[in-house]
């Protein structure tokens, strides 16, 4: 499983709200095309783009950006984020 756990920060919320972006927390080694065919082979759901970022702290973060026919507040639903 490269997703570990999805981001809850206000940041988060609010690229998520704003931008159609959900943040979640990756396997340190994962690449943006291992992220991306996860989150639409788990989630069933359109991916627009992926970007990456390595913290401080050795996490690695992916946000995940969705489609127009996709909303990223139903993938919250699912994950019980809302």
């Amino acid at each position: 499983m490269i997703i570990k756990q999805p981001v809850t920060t206000e940041k988060a919320m609010r690229l998520m709200e704003a931008e159609n972006t959900l943040v979640f927390v990756v396997d340190a080694k994962a690449v943006k095309a291992d992220v991306r065919r996860e989150v639409e082979d788990v989630f069933g759901v359109k991916v627009v783009r992926v970007n990456t970022v390595n913290g401080h702290d050795g996490k690695k973060r992916a946000f995940v950006k969705f489609g127009p026919e996709s909303p990223a507040i139903d993938v919250a639903t699912k994950l019980g984020m809302m």
